[in-house]
């Protein structure tokens, strides 16, 4: 019996996965998103330029919508840890500022009904039980989010007032960005299904280590000619940094960039 037979040969097995019932995604641009400092802005400060913003946590909420069976309202909130430099002047020495900001969004998916409750062994379970011996099992939610671009960061004038007395106010300089969000939302569920299975395998590339030098592993490295021959404009890459940072240089032989923000 030939390879490709054997593997034409399959079995239909039950397995357990996480459906996707329902999803979206979304590009948007947020305006006026204030950054909680972690300590006050310097008084000298005029300049402000993003370093580095990245996705430190997301809250979800996911409550069925009165009304009409299936569909769920998915509520996030973003946090980004925000690292920013602060400058007196257009040539002085940067200042290093960090801090954190939130963004809320929200939309309306099909997640479909279940009145079932699961149980796990390790002692997890999904679906509880409301007054009148109600069942309530919603989907699980999914955010798959990118580190957001910075596309403005501008230093404001806020009123930082006192809760007890509203009157008593004070103007405090602060920072806002301009954020440009792309994230995916997935409402899922746990559901067996039956799929074709083949016979086990195992890989047939064997492992093995270089034991070649260090010279001769630089032998192996082509001499990296682009790097001695400025790019002309039409060569110039036409994407950005991934890390949303648009100062971070990315060379015509870079092929997976890294994201290093780096100040300069």
């Amino acid at each position: 019996m030939s390879e490709y037979s054997r593997y034409n040969e399959c079995d239909s097995v039950p397995i357990k996965v996480n459906r996707v019932f329902d999803s979206c995604s979304d590009k948007d641009c947020v305006t006026g998103v204030p950054v909680v400092l972690t300590s006050p802005l310097p008084d000298n400060i005029t300049i402000i330029k993003s370093k580095c913003i990245t996705v430190c946590d997301v809250c979800m909420s996911v409550e069925p919508i009165p009304f009409n069976k299936g569909f769920y309202s998915v509520d996030l909130t973003f946090t980004f840890d925000v690292q920013l430099l602060g400058y007196a002047t257009g040539c002085s020495c940067p200042v290093p500022i960090k801090g954190t900001a939130s963004v809320s969004k929200s939309c309306i998916l099909f997640g479909s009904e279940t009145n079932s409750k699961t149980f796990f062994s390790n002692g997890q379970s999904i679906g509880t039980t409301g007054e009148c011996c109600d069942t309530v099992n919603p989907p699980i939610a999914v955010v798959q989010a990118v580190s957001p671009i910075v596309l403005e960061s501008k230093i404001t004038n806020c009123c930082d007032c006192d809760p007890c007395y509203e009157s008593n106010c004070m103007q405090k300089r602060g920072i806002v960005l301009t954020l440009g969000l792309f994230y995916v939302v997935e409402l899922i569920r746990p559901v067996t299904i039956m799929v074709p299975t083949y016979e086990y395998t195992i890989p047939k590339k064997e492992c093995c280590a270089d034991m070649d030098s260090p010279c001769e592993i630089f032998d192996k490295i082509k001499f990296p000619t682009e790097e001695f021959s400025p790019a002309k404009l039409e060569n110039a890459p036409s994407d950005s940094c991934p890390c949303s940072c648009p100062y971070a240089p990315v060379t015509p032989i870079d092929l997976n960039p890294s994201c290093e923000c780096e100040n300069n």
